[in-house]
């Protein structure tokens, strides 16, 4: 995965580099997974004791299309998203992602919610979860009616300027967007087959390249970045002593459609095995803490918990 973009700072620099590594981590089988029928057991245990944790990731969004990260297919197999230190300080990297973004966003507007987060939202309204922790960006979560949902990443639907601070909502960003660029959306040819998870398109560089980029409303700056949380960038403290405290108010976690290759979900599950409370990992892929946990069922998201639901009942 090739990586053009320059920095004249070295700390700048070296933070870009940490972060394209978290990016391209690979994550591969390291453990036998849960035999299916006990793994369905165990889960169902877990849910029957109530307060569980839920930690959600792109493959719970895979069957909206939206495509994960690092499955066969995914995101990483055409491409990366996007790094803090580039949304700060490469500016032909802002506009391209712009020009990306702004067709993108509308696909993913029109994304809707599948059977995975209609199942996390029956386990919910039968009163089985602490909560709900989203790694995604997507805001399927609520679509579907789950109400108590922490998007630990931030969710796409507001716009940061990283000179000023200003917030403003996609909505307004979105319009005057389309007022500096006229017919865009209409003209663009998409190259790639789906839309990204972090809600950009493929599209020519021609394309890109013609896109006009607009200003901060307050400060005139144009360094705007989705307010989500890109590689390169922390969680804020405040969102990540939430999901802490919704972690102790917990007796186990139930890890879905995530590698938990990134350590603000990953951590979630360490600490909740050093609390000694059991954490169970279904999804259809490698993961991070495969190794780890107490139950690992390798299975396609939406099968196993309409499975789940029957078991319980629900």
């Amino acid at each position: 995965m090739e990586d053009r973009t320059q920095f004249d700072d070295p700390a700048i620099a070296m933070a870009h580099r940490s972060a394209l590594r978290s990016i391209q981590r690979v994550v591969e089988e390291t453990a036998a997974p849960t035999e299916p029928g006990e793994a369905l057991r165990n889960v169902a245990d877990q849910l029957r004791n109530k307060n569980v944790l839920v930690i959600t990731g792109a493959g719970m969004s895979t069957e909206s299309g939206i495509p994960d990260y690092r499955s066969k297919g995914g995101r990483l197999t055409r491409g990366r998203p996007m790094t803090y230190q580039e949304f700060a300080h490469a500016p032909e990297q802002v506009r391209r992602y712009w020009a990306r973004a702004f067709v993108g966003m509308r696909f993913m507007r029109a994304a809707p919610p599948n059977r995975a987060h209609f199942a996390v939202t029956e386990l919910e309204r039968a009163g089985l979860l602490t909560g709900v922790i989203t790694q995604n960006v997507d805001g399927l979560h609520g679509q579907a009616g789950t109400r108590n949902v922490l998007s630990l990443h931030g969710d796409m639907e507001h716009v940061v300027c990283l000179d000023c601070g200003n917030v403003e909502t996609r909505a307004l960003l979105d319009a005057r967007l389309a007022a500096a660029n006229p017919n865009f959306f209409e003209s663009v040819e998409i190259t790639g087959s789906m839309i990204n998870p972090d809600g950009d398109v493929e599209l020519r560089a021609s394309d890109v390249e013609r896109f006009r980029m607009v200003r901060c409303v307050r400060c005139g700056g144009q360094r705007l970045k989705p307010d989500v949380v890109y590689f390169g960038e922390a969680v804020p403290k405040a969102r990540r002593a939430e999901a802490e405290a919704w972690l102790g108010a917990s007796t186990s976690v139930l890890a879905l459609g995530t590698s938990l290759a990134v350590m603000s979900g990953y951590k979630f599950v360490l600490d909740a095995l050093k609390q000694g409370k059991p954490a169970a990992v279904i999804n259809g892929g490698p993961g991070r803490a495969d190794t780890k946990v107490t139950t690992l069922w390798r299975a396609n998201v939406g099968d196993a918990l309409a499975s789940v639901l029957d078991e319980l009942d629900l």
